[in-house]
């Protein structure tokens, strides 16, 4: 059986003032605590579901501004004329298989 020991500890801001970092927790001691956080460092629902749209909207633009580009849609070409090329490939086999 391994013994070991429990160190109390509390999560400090290591940015410097004014700055910080996406996503970080800024406890910097037990009277200063971030609103989007509890006392015991779970975060909020609100916190969560808003970083979360945050994510999608991220993505849904960037598909946006991709599907925009000429590369974008030579990529778009691409990759649909490989899943024909692979349909094309899986209903031979199939037929040779007898099915």
């Amino acid at each position: 059986m391994i013994d070991a020991e429990v160190l109390d500890t509390e999560v400090v801001d290591t940015a410097s003032p004014g700055s910080s970092f996406p996503g970080s927790t800024t406890i910097s001691s037990p009277g200063h605590i971030d609103p989007d956080y509890s006392e015991q460092g779970v975060p909020s629902f609100d916190f969560v579901r808003d970083k979360i749209e945050k994510r999608i909207s991220t993505a849904i633009g960037s598909q946006e501004l991709a599907e925009g580009t000429p590369e974008g849609q030579g990529v778009d070409d691409m990759m649909r004329k490989r899943d024909e090329a692979a349909k094309k490939k899986l209903d031979e086999i199939r037929k040779s298989m007898g099915h």
